[in-house]
């Protein structure tokens, strides 16, 4: 893979940091990325989206989803089974432990997990601040100020 140098831009533009830490990580990270435990991520809404992991042989207690900054963190530890007495002729079943990191665009927020049949549902929501949604502006009318400007007339003579 091809290495990019991203440090112009760095030093020719203000304000970008996330973008350009955004494609540095995206263009560092390695084909080789573990893909365990398999996942999905589904679009649900204009602002609504779900992570869902296949997390077969965990039980409720031994998930735990973290979001910090603009990233969620999922990660999953085994409590140690005693296996002494099992005799496995062939597990395909893995309950390594893990940990997953999906980052986050501005205002997305982890609003519900629930966990059943061995899937793992994470949904998020982008929350938009009042003060950061377009308003509308209304344009007073020439009539009203013209009206205006006449009673200030009369109050001033």
């Amino acid at each position: 893979m091809r290495n990019f140098d991203l440090t112009p831009m760095h030093r020719a533009t203000v304000g970008f940091d996330q973008i350009t830490d955004l494609m540095d990580r995206v263009l560092r990270q390695d084909v080789s990325q573990p893909s365990y435990p398999p996942y999905n991520i589904e679009k649900t809404g204009d602002d609504a989206w779900r992570i869902s992991l296949a997390v077969a042989g965990f039980a409720t207690d031994d998930i735990v989803i973290e979001q910090r900054e603009n990233a969620v963190i999922i990660a999953a530890r085994k409590a140690d089974e005693d296996t002494s007495e099992k005799t496995y002729l062939h597990r395909g079943i893995a309950t390594r432990s893990f940990e997953r990191r999906f980052h986050l665009a501005d205002h997305v927020k982890v609003v519900e997990a629930s966990h059943e049949n061995g899937m793992l549902h994470v949904d998020l929501l982008r929350e938009v601040p009042e003060a950061l949604k377009p308003r509308r502006i209304e344009i007073a009318s020439t009539p009203v100020l013209e009206a205006e400007k006449a009673v200030e007339k009369k109050t001033l003579s």
